[in-house]
């Protein structure tokens, strides 16, 4: 049995600052240029890339170029994995943050089918696929920068401050969504709830132009990181792979299967909390599938109040994992948001406070249980294969969740015949696959990271160049 990781820890030679702000920064451009398409999907690019003659139809075309992304985010985590557990975290980083941050720019000024037709959507297809592709390197990249960074006892904790990106990357996209909205309002007597033709034309693109400003900045402060003290001791020990993805298959394949599943309710619950909940609250009530019938600055201003607990209880999280073992911690939070699904609609029913529960608990749900993903994961593998084993994890799962999420959502949501029940039903059996592969999983708290990869090296290590690595 490993010793425990608070008595070998290794020293860290980034300091800690350095490395909060990098892991923190750096995931929160990421999920800036993530999630600021996720609320354009909703608000214009039905209308700008996928013209429909029924909206629902728009809509899911456009849910399913969001859900495209995920699909790429696997094939970002096994090329950017292997780059990371070959070259290092530092370089690996750099370059995917540049990537995100140029398909994010081009989204901004790709034009519109109206203006190019088809070629105009083929565009955005390409561009949503390459943020996919960026963001799968991205996560595990910034989670092993402070996982394997972190001093002693402290790993969950610092695990959280990537993770802490996503709320701050939803808060700034969108509130740079309603500051614009703000000073494009519609015309007297148009739509509350619908964008106006200002906003429609250009205003949608400022936020993504906006993301070069941001990229820069992040790009300087990972320029000034430096390699971990693990890895660092695993390359100059010869223990680097020559093809980690081989050697995670071949040696780690039940981790990879369990992290996967630990991560499917997190993605699930934070995909319907946002994606799906925006076009739900936003669809009037006399529509033909009903929703909730708020206009768009209300609602979004309601969510945003709801994603400061998502934040505040991310670094909950932290602390309690490090003390009760991340295994604990997340089955009780697992079994939590089982529950949430099934008061899903009686709380909606409640009228605006009951809306406004059901987004404080949700997203406080949601900082529970992602907040110790960033040290769980990383934690299943040994050091040669962490970037890539992790990585792979979480953005297979972002296939069975976060891809065909809002997809199932908006069916269920019609089947439902405009209530969502199904929808927290369906949030509920997730979460139910969830819990048992944690009931699976070893407790990881007490796992050194220096330990792991002496207890895995001598049945899957080979020297670097090795025809067997």
């Amino acid at each position: 049995m490993s010793a425990p990781a608070t008595g070998s820890a290794p020293t860290p030679v980034n300091p800690r600052s350095r490395v909060l702000v990098a892991s923190l920064m750096g995931t929160t451009i990421e999920f800036y240029d993530f999630y600021i398409y996720a609320t354009a999907a909703v608000l214009v690019f039905p209308q700008l890339f996928f013209p429909s003659s029924d909206p629902t139809t728009a809509l899911l075309s456009s849910f399913a170029v969001f859900g495209a992304a995920m699909v790429a985010r696997p094939i970002g985590a096994i090329v950017f994995g292997h780059l990371g557990d070959r070259l290092g975290r530092k370089k690996t980083l750099v370059v995917s943050l540049l990537t995100m941050g140029i398909a994010t720019f081009l989204i901004g000024v790709l034009p519109t089918y109206a203006q190019a037709g088809w070629v105009a959507t083929a565009l955005l297809v390409l561009m949503r696929l390459a943020q996919g592709f960026a963001l799968g390197g991205e996560w595990s990249g910034a989670a092993l920068v402070a996982t394997e960074n972190a001093p002693s006892g402290k790993r969950a904790l610092y695990g959280t401050f990537p993770q802490l990106g996503a709320p701050l990357g939803f808060i700034i996209g969108n509130g740079l969504f309603l500051v614009i909205g703000a000073l494009l309002p519609s015309a007297a007597g148009a739509d509350p709830s619908q964008p106006s033709d200002a906003f429609v034309s250009w205003g949608w693109r400022i936020p993504f132009l906006f993301s070069a400003v941001m990229v820069a900045i992040g790009l300087w402060v990972r320029s000034r990181l430096v390699e971990s003290a693990v890895f660092a001791k695993t390359r100059e020990s010869g223990g680097v792979r020559r093809l980690p993805l081989a050697t995670v298959v071949r040696s780690h394949g039940k981790q990879l299967v369990l992290g996967t599943f630990i991560m499917l309710a997190t993605y699930v619950l934070f995909y319907l909390m946002t994606t799906f909940s925006l076009s739900y609250g936003r669809t009037a009530k006399d529509a033909a599938v009903p929703g909730l019938g708020y206009d768009y600055t209300t609602f979004v201003l309601m969510m945003i109040f709801g994603v400061l607990f998502f934040a505040a209880f991310t670094l909950v999280s932290g602390p309690l994992a490090d003390r009760y073992g991340r295994r604990a911690t997340l089955i009780w939070i697992t079994a939590a948001i089982i529950v949430f699904g099934l008061v899903w609609v009686p709380l909606i029913d409640l009228g605006t406070l009951g809306v406004v529960l059901w987004l404080v608990l949700g997203f406080t749900l949601m900082g529970m249980t992602f907040g110790p993903m960033g040290a769980l994961l990383p934690e299943l593998f040994p050091t040669s294969v962490r970037y890539t084993g992790s990585g792979i994890s979480y953005n297979v799962s972002s296939i069975l969740g976060a891809a065909v999420a809002p997809f199932i959502a908006v069916a269920l949501w019609e089947t439902g015949d405009g209530s969502p029940w199904l929808v927290g039903v369906y949030l509920s059996a997730m979460a139910v696959l969830t819990l048992i592969a944690l009931l699976l999983c070893k407790e990881t708290k007490d796992v050194s990271l220096d330990d792991r990869e002496a207890a895995d090296g001598d049945a899957a290590r080979a020297p670097a160049g090795s025809p067997a690595s």
